[in-house]
Parts: C-alpha cells; sequence; structure tokens
C-alpha cells in the first residue's frame, strides 16, 4: 500500500470517528489530526454535566479515550490492521470543567507490533488541567 492509500484510510478515520452514534451524542469535534498529535474539543452543553456547571467524569474520560483513540490512527499503518480497541486506559481528575469547552490534547508515544502508547490532557478552554490519560491502544 503506497502512502497516499495510507493517508486516505488515516483521513478516513478521522471523519469517520466523529460521526460514531456515541462520540456523536457527544458532540466531540477533531480540531487537530496531525501525524502521532491529535487534539478534540467537546463543546459545552448542560446535559453533559452533573449539575448544569460540572462535566460528568464519564464524558471527560470518553473524550480522553477517543483523543488517544485518534492519536493512534493518525499515524498508523494500515498493513498492520484495522481492527480496535482500547486495551487499557488510566485517568487522574485534577480539576474541574466548569462550564467551558472541554479540549484534550493526545499524542502517540511509542508504537509497537500491535499496541499504541497514547497520552491525554484534558483542559478547559482556558488551559486549565482537567485531567490527565494513559492510554493502550491495539490495532490488528
Amino acid at each position: 500500500m503506497d502512502e497516499a492509500e495510507q493517508q486516505r484510510r488515516r483521513d478516513a478515520v478521522r471523519d469517520l470517528m466523529p460521526k460514531a452514534p456515541f462520540i456523536a451524542g457527544l458532540g466531540l469535534i477533531i480540531e487537530r489530526y496531525d501525524p502521532d498529535d491529535v487534539a478534540v474539543r467537546v463543546p459545552f452543553r448542560p446535559d453533559l454535566t452533573n449539575d448544569g456547571t460540572y462535566y460528568h467524569g464519564g464524558v471527560i474520560a470518553s473524550a480522553v479515550d477517543t483523543a488517544g483513540a485518534a492519536a493512534a490512527w493518525s499515524n498508523h499503518d494500515f498493513e498492520k490492521g484495522s481492527r480496535a480497541s482500547t486495551v487499557a486506559m488510566t485517568i487522574q481528575y485534577v480539576g474541574a470543567c466548569q462550564k467551558s469547552d472541554l479540549v484534550c490534547q493526545a499524542r502517540a508515544v511509542k508504537r509497537g507490533k500491535e499496541l499504541v502508547f497514547t497520552e491525554i490532557t484534558a483542559t478547559d478552554a482556558a488551559g486549565k488541567i482537567v485531567a490527565h490519560g494513559l492510554q493502550t491502544y491495539r490495532i490488528v
């Protein structure tokens, strides 16, 4: 498979991921999709909060997981496969996202034979850190 076809497939993942039913329900937008470096945004909506103000932790975790997956796909070699899932993820909540868009910056830090290791930082729109995530993603 030549590099043009590889890039076409990476771009297809970028374009289709936000349309998956659950991700679309969050309203997640992929803002940057560079090789191994991705940014996603979840526009603030009161229905994604605990109380109309603060994002529910599950929303944050979902955005972190999706950002990590996008980073894994952003520079993937499709000769190695196209079926994938999160194998493991840890998240540390270190702040709250109050009436603000949630922004996740993700980068792939190591690519193995099947596993991709990603690091994700979630912030509010002003850049205040909300959570840190580590993800192991498998593509076969």
